[in-house]
């Protein structure tokens, strides 16, 4: 009835609908054939092996009978537990009496599709099935969807509609009613892992999240929305439900054939079991696509050449993003099926990337040995990256170090043999000496230059940057090459040589995960939040008393609850006495004692000294403390050590063994001074402090904060203590790459007739969109999607403006406040 559109059943019935009309199998009384004990819908299977296989199909008839369906369940319920559904899906069944195993589906292979091939895939028979009653333990209770491949369930779904719940409920309702291995009772076969469902979706009209993996409550689920002008959620669909991407994009046929056979990556522990499953999130999906569509696209009009600028914010999964690029690039074909790429290049300093990279490939084609890496361990750079182009490596990984001789070297072979490369830049820093650094003197501000002549580091876009800047002065150019630049903080000549024109003739990134977008979907934490410059930590500490060190008195400044803001910052001593007092106050309790900070200061030798006074001002107060101090090079700072010192002299860092990174993940080390070192590309999830005593500027500013913004279980804030820096510069250096928009959110229906006269007077709607909306509820075929459509537009205009006034109202607040602050008081009588 028209009347009950709010329910969800309705959201249900138009998902199974859009499905089942585009190459879906759906039925209404689907759910009464499922194989609840093997969690299996058997007459797909067996109708997919009869279809596609029917030697095996006669074989096993013969062996078997008519106890045929009962065997095959129950040899492939042993598979999926034992070896996984990802697995069983990619490398099929062995059963006796078979010549080669049974194939449970036949993925789109990446070169061309020959008949028997493609009768195959056409034959992949993908069903939803609805209200399906699963569970062995609680038979009564029923799943809203689940998705079949071939009778296999390699995904579930459960809704809510906004009407009367919201996403979160989906979510709690995996997480405390759907426990996997319940405690008591029997193992769940489609939600347990490895053998169950491979993705579970909660979904609202406008919310998708998701998870591969079920425990109970400590289940965690991640969003899977497209965002919404910059930030998390959905933008509204004038024309249906926001997340209708979800089954018309994501879940369409050979989307979703794809995703299975090329996206999902198993992990496995150190006894190579399986231990986890990665699926793509929704940005990483759509940024591997578009990537790979505009190369085919470009390729077919021009050729190789282009340039790709991938913006995509810390905590986006650019490990996966780029090893999905690596793989889909080093198999890709044109229409006449000749390869694109002879090799891809890679460079990237994150450690895990080869490993990753080897993992993904291997976990897809069962193929050992196409990836090589490129480094100084292995002898002769030359000689390595010859090989590895002699072998036919499809992925060649090198480090930043060996980045600029490997480019080179497939710049001229692509010149003169006419070699045609991919080459994938990751954003990675590090300090460089010889002919790069040399070169990039030219490229280099005053200020940067000076950074580098003291130790500073080289990044990735710049080495690439002056790598274009000589391509036009090239006789053959640079055509073989098509670059692809990761980076979440993209610098200005990056964007001039690698973001694409818009319609105002700016350059814009190819594609973009915002750090608004991240810091909304909790991937990473919004660093400013507890940002504080000295003068206003000193003016908040004094009752809005204004800094000035020419009035304050020392002894009485110490009275206030707040002291560390009040210590008179003349000299390294009193600065090293606000850091470690402030530290031990706020940051050490973090994190059940083990929180880390940062000091950033402006030069070795003042690294040098602060390392000197800050071990001296812990070994007085006799705290338990641990302090070590990075740079790069050495300096001699006569006044601090008789000879010259690095950071890895005794007489600095006193107690370092190895590698300064791995040192400063143990628990006797709390502080980390660094002079132009690790503001970049530095990952510690337990840094929850930093204390700055340098100026920093634009980019600088973003990626050094940016050290503090990795998420770690129980990491909710972050402290940040600038000695030198103004705010505004600091805020407007972030808003280059926050994006800033309106939040929005979901309305009260329950509301409305009891603010009806107060809002049709105030002009907040008008007649028409009330008459869209009654006329949808009233007409006996309305849909819910129509619902959504009309009223949302109405529900997301008012809500925006409710924020604006909130914002509004806590400005005039704060504003009272400081004036209050500022007026003269009376002195008191004697």
């Amino acid at each position: 009835m028209a009347h009950a559109l709010h329910q969800e059943h309705h959201f249900e019935s138009a998902i199974c609908e859009h499905l089942s009309r585009h190459g879906w199998l759906y039925a209404e009384g689907d759910a009464a054939l499922y194989d609840r004990q093997n969690a299996l819908f058997l007459s797909d299977l067996l109708s997919w092996i009869e279809t596609t296989q029917p030697d095996s199909w006669q074989a096993l008839s013969k062996t078997h009978g008519a106890s045929l369906p009962k065997v095959l369940a129950g040899r492939v319920r042993k598979c999926l537990n034992e070896q996984g559904t990802l697995e069983v899906l990619r490398r099929g069944v062995e059963m006796v009496g078979l010549k080669r195993p049974l194939s449970l589906v036949q993925f789109k292979p990446a070169l061309g599709l020959n008949p028997a091939i493609q009768h195959a895939y056409a034959a992949n028979r993908l069903r939803v099935v609805r209200q399906v009653h699963h569970s062995p333990n609680n038979p009564k209770d029923a799943l809203d969807l689940v998705l079949f491949v071939n009778g296999l369930a390699v995904a579930t779904a459960e809704l809510k509609s906004n009407f009367t719940q919201r996403v979160e409920d989906a979510v709690d309702q995996y997480r405390f009613d759907r426990h996997p291995t319940p405690k008591g009772g029997l193992v769940e076969p489609l939600l347990a892992f490895p053998g169950g469902a491979l993705v579970h979706f909660a979904v609202s009209q406008s919310e998708v999240m998701m998870s591969t993996q079920l425990a109970g409550p400590a289940t965690r689920f991640l969003p899977f929305n497209r965002g919404n002008q910059g930030g998390a959620g959905n933008a509204l669909n004038p024309f249906g439900f926001a997340t209708y991407y979800l089954w018309q994009e994501v879940w369409q046929r050979d989307s979703w054939l794809e995703i299975l056979g090329r996206y999902l990556i198993g992990q496995r522990n150190d006894r190579k079991q399986l231990s986890g499953v990665i699926f793509p999130r929704y940005h990483q999906l759509d940024a591997t696509r578009k990537l790979v569509a505009d190369v085919l696209e470009n390729w077919q009009m021009s050729g190789p050449g282009q340039c790709y600028l991938i913006q995509h914010s810390a905590g986006s999964g650019k490990t996966n993003s780029i090893a999905w690029t690596a793989h889909f690039l080093a198999d890709l074909h044109d229409a006449r099926h000749q390869k694109l790429f002879d090799s891809v290049l890679v460079v990237s300093d994150r450690n895990v990337l080869d490993a990753q990279l080897q993992e993904a490939i291997f976990d897809f084609q069962r193929t050992t040995g196409v990836v090589a890496t490129i480094n100084d361990e292995h002898g002769s750079k030359s000689a390595q990256l010859s090989q590895a182009l002699k072998d036919g490596k499809k992925i060649i990984v090198c480090t930043i170090q060996t980045f600029p001789f490997a480019l080179d070297a497939v710049q001229k072979l692509a010149a003169t043999e006419g070699k045609r490369f991919a080459v994938i830049a990751d954003e990675a820093h590090s300090s460089q000496t010889g002919e790069a650094a040399a070169k990039l003197k030219q490229l280099l501000s005053a200020e940067e230059l000076a950074e580098l002549q003291d130790g500073g580091e080289i990044d990735t876009e710049a080495l690439l940057a002056l790598q274009m800047s000589t391509k036009a002065s090239q006789q053959n150019g640079d055509g073989g090459l098509t670059y692809i630049a990761f980076t979440a903080t993209p610098k200005q000549k990056t964007l001039e040589l690698f973001g694409r024109k818009d319609a105002d003739g700016m350059p814009q990134a190819f594609h973009v995960y915002s750090m608004r977008q991240a810091i909304e979907e909790g991937f990473i934490l919004d660093v400013l939040q507890n940002y504080t410059t000295y003068k206003l930590a000193f003016k908040l500490a004094n009752n809005g008393k204004e800094y000035d060190e020419t009035q304050i008195d020392k002894s009485e400044a110490l009275k206030g609850i707040m002291q560390w803001v009040r210590l008179h910052p003349y000299n390294i001593a009193q600065k090293v006495q606000a850091v470690v007092e402030h530290f031990r106050e706020n940051v050490q309790p973090l994190l059940n004692g083990t929180a880390k900070a940062m000091v950033v200061v402006s030069s070795r030798k003042e690294a040098v000294r602060w390392q000197k006074a800050i071990r001296a001002y812990i070994a007085r107060q006799n705290y338990t403390l641990g302090v070590l101090a990075a740079f790069s090079g050495e300096i001699n700072d006569p006044d601090s050590y008789p000879e010259a010192v690095t950071e890895h002299s005794k007489l600095l860092n006193p107690g370092l063994k190895g590698d300064i990174r791995d040192a400063f993940m143990a628990q006797e080390y709390h502080l980390l001074l660094v002079a132009n070192k690790f503001q970049t590309g530095f990952d510690q999830p337990l840094l929850c402090g930093m204390y700055v005593d340098k100026r920093l500027g634009g980019i600088q500013a973003v990626q050094t904060l940016s050290r503090l913004n990795r998420a770690h279980p129980g990491k909710d804030t972050t402290y940040i203590l600038d000695f030198v820096n103004d705010a505004e510069d600091i805020l407007a250096a972030f808003k280059t790459y926050y994006e800033t928009a309106q939040l929005e959110a979901t309305t009260d229906p329950n509301l409305v007739f009891d603010l009806r006269a107060k809002l049709d007077a105030s002009g907040h709607y008008d007649r028409f969109e009330v008459d869209r909306v009654a006329q949808v509820e009233t007409d006996p075929k309305g849909t819910q999607k129509q619902l959504d459509a009309a009223i949302s537009p109405v529900a997301d205009r008012l809500l925006k403006r409710y924020k604006a006034l909130q914002a509004d109202k806590h400005n005039a607040d704060a504003h009272k406040d400081e004036a209050a602050d500022r007026k003269p008081t009376r002195p008191k009588a004697s």
